[in-house]
């Protein structure tokens, strides 16, 4: 039978607000690293705000950088609140999430994991 945790996101200290930094994929931030292994899951739930007066362009790397499959862009509007942009989708076996934005400092990400243990 699989046991569930409800785990802090790896990227995130005391699980505070994890600050989109960069602005390209070579300087992206590392919000998440998955369970090793391809027994276990991370069932991934991430919201972004955005606390600039400008709508800015959000890029999730979603397990690797290099394949368009791995990317996922988005606009968060400007001075919003919460915003879902990862509705518990599955990743694992260490496989890591990234995001950069068009501008630095002004996209914060929060979150939680379900990890799913079999």
């Amino acid at each position: 039978m699989a046991t569930y945790s409800k785990e802090l996101l790896s990227g995130s200290t005391q699980g505070k607000n994890i600050s989109v930094t960069g602005t390209t994929t070579g300087a992206s931030v590392t919000v998440h690293t998955a369970v090793s292994g391809t027994t276990d899951l991370d069932e991934i739930w991430l919201y972004a705000c955005n606390t600039s007066a400008t709508a800015r362009v959000l890029t999730i790397e979603y397990g690797g950088t290099t394949d368009q499959d791995d990317l996922v862009e988005l606009e968060i509007a400007a001075d919003s609140g919460w915003v879902l942009i990862c509705p518990g989708l599955l990743l694992q076996n260490g496989l890591i999430v990234k995001a950069f934005a068009a501008a630095g400092d002004v996209i914060n990400i929060n979150g939680f994991v379900n990890r799913i243990d079999k």
